[in-house]
């Protein structure tokens, strides 16, 4: 049986109004709702089991073959729309094909504390293409979780969204205050692990198959002071040749992919 499908054109619709208002944090906050836009994330959200609300598509190209089974048997509803309706609720320069409408995540603070547990902490990172990157990288190299403390940009950030590639689906994403979480975190015997360029340790010699949280700072300005009261142990990546140094986003990538090799692929 043919799904219905609502049909939109006009920019004055006050659907489109609550949807464009979702590229704003302040909207985003008050309806608990954040856009997901192009046919990966869409199907990202999906398979999920997100709670999708809407499900938006390009009237002229016609509903992306890739989704027609999956969006056949979800619950959300299905609208096609204008190409301008398309342009004014999604935040890229080229309008994607399609775009959901998602409810926010309730994600339980509990699954940081897994034994073993290797989570990323971000202490003030503002741009939302390494909020994004840093999620992303924890999800493939296997964190139980990524922390977002205060200064960070929104995770529901379109720009943050996108950057994810769907991984904000795959792994729980908290957003905490550090100045209660750390010290709950070392009372649980979890080691609090920083980057430092006058460490003595490389990150080659830590020991990441224990309870590691990796704090990773402001990109100008790196940790606040208050996490670095925190900080246990503090790390160096090493770099053999004029680089002075890596970005955070490249940094955190290095550093979790060096504690999976140590936990799943080092010798025995």
């Amino acid at each position: 049986m043919r799904r219905h499908i609502n049909s939109i054109t006009s920019l004055q619709n006050e659907k489109v109004k609550a949807m464009a208002g979702l590229l704003d944090k302040k909207h985003r906050d008050r309806n608990g709702k954040f856009i997901v836009e192009g046919v990966h994330l869409v199907q990202e959200a999906l398979l999920a089991g997100a709670q999708v609300d809407t499900v938006v598509f390009d009237a002229e190209r016609g509903m992306p073959k890739e989704l027609e089974a999956l969006l056949q048997e979800a619950k959300c509803e299905l609208v096609e729309a204008s190409p301008a309706v398309m342009a004014k609720c999604t935040g890229t320069d080229t309008p994607p094909p399609i775009f959901g409408v998602v409810a926010k995540f309730e994600r339980d603070a509990s699954s940081l504390f897994m034994d073993n547990s290797l989570v990323v902490v971000l202490d003030g990172v503002r741009d939302p293409g390494n909020v994004g990157t840093i999620i992303r990288s924890a999800d493939a190299a296997g964190a139980d979780a990524v922390v977002l403390g205060r200064g960070c940009v929104d995770l529901y950030n379109p720009k943050t969204v996108r950057s994810t590639m769907g991984s904000l689906f795959h792994l729980p994403i908290v957003e905490a205050e550090l100045a209660t979480l750390l010290p709950e975190a070392k009372s649980r015997g979890i080691r609090l692990v920083g980057t430092s360029l006058q460490a003595s340790s490389t990150c080659y010699s830590y020991d990441w198959r224990r309870s590691s949280w990796l704090l990773l700072g402001n990109e100008s300005n790196g940790l606040s002071s208050e996490s670095l009261q925190m900080v246990e142990e503090n790390v160096i990546i090493p770099m053999r040749g004029g680089s002075e140094s890596l970005n955070v986003a490249m940094a955190g990538t290095v550093l979790l992919y060096e504690a999976m090799r140590q936990r799943h692929y080092a010798e025995h």
